[in-house]
C-alpha cells in the first residue's frame, strides 16, 4: 500500500500527472528491456544459472510497463480519439517508432508461456529474437522524445550497445 501512496504523492506533485505517468512507465519499460537483455551476459560472466529463471518474469514486467505507457497515451493523453492517434503516429516519428516497438512486444508477451514454447518449438526462439529489434527501437523512441538533455538516452543507448556487442562477440569468438 505504501508504494501506491508514494506514486499518488508524486502524481499530485507533478506539474502534469499524465505526462509524469507516461514518462515514468516508458522509462520502466525501457529499463525492464535492458535488464532482461542483461541476464544472459550476467549469467555467462558470473556462472549464476539461477539468473535465467528471472528472465521471463523481467520480460513480462517490461511488457507490463510498456502496456501502461501505451494505455496512458491512448486513454489519458488522447482520450481514445483514434483519428488524433493515427495523425500523431504519422506526424511524430518518435511515436511511430514507439508504437512499432510496442506492437512487436505483444507476440513476445503472448508466447512467453511453457505451453507456447512447446507448441512453437524452434519458432519460439525466432519470435523472441525480435527483442534485438525492439530494444533499439525503444532506445530510439526515447532518444527522439528528449529535446534538451540527452544524457539519459545516450546512457541507455550505451548500455544497449554493450549488451548487443557482448552477444555478437560471444557468438563469433567460439
Amino acid at each position: 500500500m505504501l508504494p501506491l501512496l508514494r506514486v499518488g504523492v508524486l502524481l499530485n506533485q507533478a506539474v502534469n500527472p499524465i505526462e509524469f505517468l507516461t514518462r515514468s512507465s516508458g522509462t520502466w519499460a525501457l529499463v525492464g528491456l535492458l535488464v532482461t537483455l542483461a541476464i544472459t551476459p550476467l549469467r555467462q560472466i558470473t556462472g549464476w544459472s539461477w539468473l535465467q529463471s528471472l528472465r521471463r518474469m523481467l520480460g513480462l514486467f517490461a511488457f507490463f510497463y510498456a502496456l501502461v505507457h501505451f494505455a496512458t497515451y491512448i486513454w489519458l493523453d488522447q482520450f481514445f480519439d483514434f483519428s488524433a492517434i493515427v495523425q500523431d503516429i504519422i506526424k511524430r516519428p518518435f511515436i511511430t517508432i514507439g508504437f512499432a516497438a510496442f506492437v512487436l512486444l505483444i507476440p513476445l508477451a503472448l508466447t512467453s508461456t511453457n505451453g507456447w514454447m512447446r507448441r512453437l518449438k524452434r519458432n519460439w526462439g525466432r519470435i523472441h529474437r525480435l527483442i534485438y529489434l525492439i530494444a533499439p527501437l525503444a532506445v530510439i523512441h526515447y532518444f527522439w522524445l528528449v529535446k534538451k538533455d540527452l544524457t539519459q538516452p545516450v546512457l541507455y543507448a550505451a548500455v544497449l550497445c554493450v549488451l548487443l556487442i557482448w552477444r555478437v562477440w560471444r557468438r563469433y569468438s567460439r
